[in-house]
């Protein structure tokens, strides 16, 4: 059986994240986000033995709220949303199929009904009917409360090991990847406010949750960068480089895939780059900078419409147009990357929404308004 897990390969990684042609449409409603099970109160760990103490505790209270996923040639791992019987997980796990088995820590077995996916960030609702013991919703934490540093933990079903718990800390924050929907023209969408652990992950987990050492589900495990693959089985092998999907993005998309089966994203329609290398700032001729650099602007989009500029005049590097806006912030907040842009759009704004993006165009910082399309 198929272990699922996202692998992605070094020598493959672009740092180039696009949003590409879109157009404007109204705002959709908010469903409501059902209320959520209280985190356990966990002792306070101050040396390894309490530690040990604390993280027993949170496997015993969360455990049960944690499931298995199969779908006949696949399996991954998922937990308990709500009182309703919803079930989230990733949406690779489910792909091409309706109906998937789930199993519950207690050794109870249900049918699912996968009712919503959302290919650009990854993630499931399956429906499943289980007496009322069986359900057990996770408390859902703030992840953008979290700290580099800070301790997560990891449960899920690697290699069909249900129940197993990894600990490990939050490597970086706001990290952005490719999605799996495909933008019209080159290139991919980009999901955005990934959290990024060393908790080790492994085929198998792919759904699964992160946990903060309160109890509270903070991200949903979804990938792992390697440029190592087992020679027999061809599963991508740990490094310590895992990828998480944050909870607040989470709670923002499956409401909407309850209600819905889908969610719609807001859409910009440019496209910039994570970083810049040394050589690119000294061919763009700035000294230095923070910020997303516009590399292009979809014609007829939000942006487009908005007035934004792409960089257009030719540099030492043929990759590379001088010329185009530097978004600094956005509704006043600080844009220090695209990243940040990204996360900011995604996990706060809907179709339709109104933004101010403050630029450096020319020297000066200017404010643009900008009403948000539907991500196509």
């Amino acid at each position: 059986m198929k272990r699922i897990l996202f692998a992605i390969s070094i020598l493959m990684i672009s740092m180039l994240a696009c949003q590409m042609t879109g157009l404007s449409s109204p705002a959709q409603p908010t469903p409501v986000l059902h209320t959520q099970s209280t985190a356990p109160v966990l002792p306070t760990a101050s040396d390894p033995a309490e530690m040990g103490t604390t993280l027993e505790t949170l496997y015993q209270q969360v455990l049960p709220g944690v499931v298995a996923i199969q779908t006949g040639s696949a399996e991954g791992s998922g937990f308990v949303f709500d009182s309703e019987g919803h079930v989230v997980t990733n949406q690779h796990v489910v792909e091409g199929t309706n109906e998937v088995e789930v199993d519950f820590a207690s050794g109870f077995k249900a049918h699912g009904t996968v009712i919503g996916t959302d290919t650009d960030a990854d993630i499931a609702v399956i429906q499943v009917k289980a007496p009322t013991e069986q359900i057990h919703p996770l408390a859902l934490g703030d992840s953008s409360t979290l700290n580099v540093g800070e301790q997560v933990v990891a449960i899920g079903n690697p290699f069909g090991l249900s129940g197993t718990m990894t600990l490990g800390i939050v490597s970086a924050l706001g990290r952005t990847q490719f999605s799996h929907a495909s933008a019209e023209g080159n290139g991919f969408f980009s999901t955005a406010d990934i959290i990024q652990t060393d908790a080790a992950i492994n085929p198998g987990n792919s759904g699964g949750p992160l946990f903060n050492l309160n109890g509270e589900v903070v991200g949903i495990n979804q990938s792992i960068r390697t440029d190592s693959f087992n020679n027999t089985t061809g599963n991508a092998v740990n490094s310590g480089v895992g990828f998480s999907i944050s909870i607040n993005l989470v709670k923002r998309v499956v409401p909407f895939l309850i209600s819905n089966g889908k969610y719609e994203y807001p859409y910009l329609g440019i496209s910039s780059t994570s970083d810049l290398s040394l050589s690119q700032i000294e061919a763009l001729n700035m000294d230095t900078f923070t910020g997303a650099y516009v590399l292009s602007v979809a014609s007829g989009g939000p942006a487009d419409q908005a007035g934004i500029r792409p960089g257009t005049k030719d540099t030492s590097d043929p990759n590379l147009k001088a010329g185009g806006d530097v978004i600094t912030a956005i509704d006043g907040h600080p844009v220090a990357t695209f990243d940040q842009l990204l996360s900011y759009l995604v996990t706060t704004k809907s179709p339709g929404d109104t933004i101010v993006l403050t630029v450096l165009r020319d020297g000066q910082a200017t404010d643009v308004t900008v009403t948000l399309g539907n991500r196509p």
